[in-house]
């Protein structure tokens, strides 16, 4: 067996720690990815070309995924936001749910533990369509219950944060 196959990396996996720069770029670049070089660099303190050269690398590694643009859901047609909690028997339902991804209401479909098998974060034009779905989710064999989650105001939504958090338990005075 090749003694180097343990440092063959999987695509997308990070080759080394993110500094402190690659933090605050990638903080940036979250807020707004349309920021040139010369803005970047200005706001982090770097020359355009480090952060262009920092940017490909990046990408490069899979630190950065896509550059995606954040559609304002009223604004096209699709205000009600919900989480729905599926369970299934065994795992064949999940295989199938998973084929959820291809329906453009279904923005994420996670496995979890606890009292549910899946979650779903939906969006959909109303409660019509949210109804819709669920329909949808009961004619997938292995579905034997959902329970829905209307969301009524959303106060923090946001992506992946680069930033690092204060190390846990902290107390708030």
């Amino acid at each position: 067996m090749n003694d180097n196959a343990n440092s063959v990396q999987p695509k997308g996996t990070r080759r080394r720690e993110l500094d402190a720069f690659d933090r605050k770029l990638l903080g940036e670049l979250v807020v707004d990815a349309t920021k040139s070089y010369v803005e970047l660099g200005r706001r982090v303190n770097l020359s355009p070309a480090a952060v262009h050269e920092r940017v490909k690398r990046l990408r490069r590694d899979g630190v950065i995924k896509a550059t995606v643009a954040q559609l304002n859901p009223t604004a096209i047609g699709k205000s009600l936001l919900a989480f729905v909690h599926v369970d299934t028997t065994g795992h064949g339902g999940k295989e199938r749910l998973r084929e959820l991804a291809a329906f453009p209401e279904v923005e994420e479909v996670h496995t979890v533990a606890g009292d549910s098998c899946l979650l779903l974060k939906v969006r959909t034009r109303d409660s019509e369509g949210l109804e819709a779905l669920l329909n949808v989710l009961y004619a997938i064999p292995g579905v034997t219950a959902t329970r829905s989650y209307v969301v009524l105001s959303s106060h923090v939504e946001r992506p992946v944060q680069a930033g690092v958090t204060m190390d846990w338990p902290f107390s708030v005075d």
